[in-house]
């Protein structure tokens, strides 16, 4: 029973009471919660759990799970680059893969898909997976292309190729802003910049949204858009903080001093070896390259080459998948290849390339932990006419990172100490947010819960800090901030607003302010209905089906027999006979059929709770007629009063269909008091065992007894109709 008000709902969370947070330990699930100050006990699945399983204070193998209303969702799956084999992985142990509904994929590079292959086929993860079109397009080619110059042996290979082939029959692709929802989850996602495919997904779960930025840029480059500002604000941001509060030169101004580097390294007579990954950042520094060379003859013959045969692979996936990259990209598509470039060569490996003379050479993977650029790095550091410049993010523990300090001396792969004497160079091409476009976002989009993830401790902790500066004056937004370690929980309650929509025959006529409203409560994922019984059909897909039940009683007597207990226990109006095939008996409005046939009394009726209390009551009228058939008439008139109040009690019939109706642990008897006491959650009535009179504040409860009592009564009239006459 429902009642209908007039009062506007609210989003989930608009109304949430100030919260309190306590701060808990690194690891072991012990995490970040925010609960009501009252300190009242919520229900669990009220609470929105973010938990970092990579990427929390760190930048690597992100992994976010997000848990809310029964759901699990993981965003994201990659592996550390700074790592091997299952260090490289994230704290999945803390999980359990198979009660994870889904898995969002942002976008291709391997600290956010590396992981991927070893979690669809090695684990119980029985979810569904999702990712854009060309994110998936890429997927296979990257990972096949990593499994082939992954430095590292056998037994510390996470997956096969065959589990790479295996994992591509478990992706499914989603469209930029198009809209799925399943199982009570929706989501979607935006254009994210960074590389081509990236996206940020947008999840929906009753009515609380969670944007994860993934990797993002809001600086449109040379070939891709920027990231999209969502028109519907989310109630929590997850975003990344790669840089903390670093500033990105502005777009002119950076490649004029990278083109700028390159040049001076070729004047001294040396090789500039700038490291890329395979895809991404490396399209971008191509096209800047080969423009410049176009603009200085010069340097028409010193070579460029691009070491990847996986950029080759890929570059057919950049033409189809345009609709990706920004409109100038488009137009100059629409004309031309603009990756057909007319200075860069590709370089298959490094025995087709002759190394002599200044030369600019491309090499994957950008932080140098292994593979092509490493191999070049070693073989040039050692010469101070060389160069190398760092044109992207580097994680700590990787080449790339180390010789950024300068250091005297390396360690080669294979152990060796080398000296470092060529020129080190970092110019950010980096496609990740900068402060300014964190905090643009931030403001665009207000949301009441921020949470940091992808970046190292110190840097994320100084964009915290200057987050928390800037709106800490502020009288109209001020947002609350967390930075998680890796298993380090984030709760916020978002109990919503439960609401029932009355649908079909029930919502005919406009309702009453306090007017009671009956019916059948019917949940479909997080959203409530109430409907008429005769409307399910209609609007649901369910369907409504009736049970008969039937029970046969040995009964030796004549059927005139049959029908005079009838109308004793019923009334002689509520006992209608039948002529068919068979004389048969109807009573109580035609809910019961009864009929006899070779000394069994065969009961028919279609199950309810009052039709089966109905049957009950007849059955112990023929039992008790059985039963004094062969009495003595002398001892049936020595039959006191209390002898037919032991065989048939109101009172003990009464609890026992009280016990039936709201269960024995809320039913209880108190004899020495002439009470029989209900208690139902916060309410409870009390019936009196002299006058079966019901006391209770709650007026629906109050009502529903005595209907039930009433219906009883009814039943066991003829009963207490004896009863009276005998006494």
């Amino acid at each position: 029973m429902s009642a209908v008000s007039n009062s506007a709902s609210t989003l989930p969370g608009q109304q949430q009471q100030p919260t309190t947070v306590e701060n808990g330990g690194v690891g072991g699930g012990v995490g970040v919660t925010v609960t009501a100050p009252d300190g009242s006990e919520r229900d669990p699945s009220d609470y929105l759990s973010i938990t970092p399983l990579g990427a929390g204070q760190e930048v690597g193998r992100s992994c976010i799970m997000l848990e809310y209303k029964t759901k699990k969702i993981m965003l994201d799956c990659g592996i550390h680059p700074g790592h091997h084999g299952f260090e490289s992985l994230p704290y999945i142990e803390h999980v359990e893969p198979s009660e994870i509904d889904f898995l969002l994929v942002t976008h291709f590079h391997l600290d956010h898909c590396g992981a991927l292959p070893y979690f669809l086929t090695k684990t119980a993860f029985k979810g569904r997976c999702f990712m854009t079109h060309a994110t998936k397009s890429i997927y296979k080619l990257l990972m096949s292309d990593y499994l082939k110059v992954s430095n590292i042996g056998s037994d510390e290979m996470l997956f096969s190729e065959t589990d790479l082939d295996a994992s591509m029959e478990r992706i499914e692709t989603v469209n930029f802003h198009q809209v799925q929802d399943i199982s009570g989850v929706k989501f979607w996602c935006y254009h994210a910049g960074h590389v081509l495919g990236a996206c940020m997904f947008m999840i929906e779960i009753a009515g609380v949204r969670v944007l994860y930025t993934g990797d993002y840029s809001c600086e449109e480059d040379r070939h891709l858009m920027k990231a999209e500002v969502p028109q519907v604000k989310p109630h929590v941001l997850i975003s990344e903080a790669t840089y903390g509060t670093y500033l990105h030169d502005n777009r002119v101004t950076r490649e004029t001093r990278f083109t700028g580097k390159v040049h001076e390294i070729i004047r001294r007579g040396g090789r500039c070896l700038i490291p890329v990954f395979a895809l991404g950042r490396a399209q971008e520094l191509l096209l800047i390259l080969d423009e410049y060379w176009s603009q200085h003859p010069e340097l028409h013959d010193v070579p460029i080459y691009y070491a990847s045969s996986l950029a080759k692979r890929c570059m057919p996936v950049y033409l189809t998948f345009s609709n990706a990259m920004n409109e100038k990209m488009r137009k100059q598509m629409a004309l031309r290849n603009p990756f057909a470039f007319r200075h860069i060569s590709n370089l298959k490996s490094i025995d087709h390339f002759d190394d002599i003379g200044p030369s600019v050479v491309m090499a994957s993977p950008g932080m140098m932990q292994s593979g092509l650029s490493r191999e070049l790095f070693e073989s040039w550091c050692g010469d101070f006419k060389n160069g190398v410049v760092i044109a992207g993010y580097s994680v700590e523990g990787t080449m790339a990172r180390d010789i950024l300090a300068q250091p005297e001396e390396v360690t080669s792969m294979s152990g060796m100490k080398l000296p470092l004497k060529c020129s080190v160079d970092y110019i950010s091409f980096s496609a990740h947010v900068d402060y300014r476009q964190v905090s643009e976002f931030v403001r665009a989009l207000q949301p009441p819960h921020l949470i940091l993830v992808h970046g190292e401790e110190t840097e994320m902790g100084r964009l915290h800090s200057a987050l928390s500066r800037q709106y800490e004056n502020n009288p109209t937004y001020q947002p609350k901030m967390y930075m998680p370690k890796n298993s380090q929980k984030v709760q916020l309650f978002y109990p919503g607003e439960k609401m029932a929509k009355v649908m079909g025959s029930l919502a005919m006529q406009k309702p009453q302010v306090g007017q009671k409203v009956s019916g059948v409560l019917l949940k479909r994922n997080f959203n409530y209905h109430l409907l008429n019984p005769r409307d399910i059909n209609h609007y649901t897909d369910l369907t409504i089906s009736k049970l008969s039940q039937k029970l046969s009683v040995p009964f030796t007597r004549s059927f005139a027999t049959v029908q005079t207990v009838l109308q004793q226990l019923c009334g002689v109006d509520d006992v209608t006979l039948n002529q068919g095939v068979r004389f048969s008996l109807k009573v109580y409005s035609n809910a019961i059929t009864v009929t006899l046939e070779d000394g069994i009394c065969i009961l028919e009726w279609e199950a309810s709770t009052v039709h089966d209390m109905y049957a009950d009551a007849v059955v112990a009228a023929l039992l008790k007629s059985e039963e004094e058939k062969d009495e003595p008439s002398a001892k049936k008139a020595a039959r006191s009063v209390t002898d037919v109040s032991v065989d048939v009690d109101f009172g003990d019939c009464m609890f026992q269909l009280l016990c039936d109706i709201y269960g024995d642990s809320s039913v209880s008897a108190h004899p020495e008091h002439q009470q029989v006491r209900v208690k139902l959650g916060a309410h409870s009535a009390i019936v009196s065992l002299n006058t079966f009179d019901v006391t209770c504040e709650d007026a629906d409860l109050k009502s529903n007894i005595e209907e039930s009592i009433s219906k009883l009564k009814l039943a066991m009239k003829d009963c207490l109709r004896n009863s009276t006459t005998n006494s």
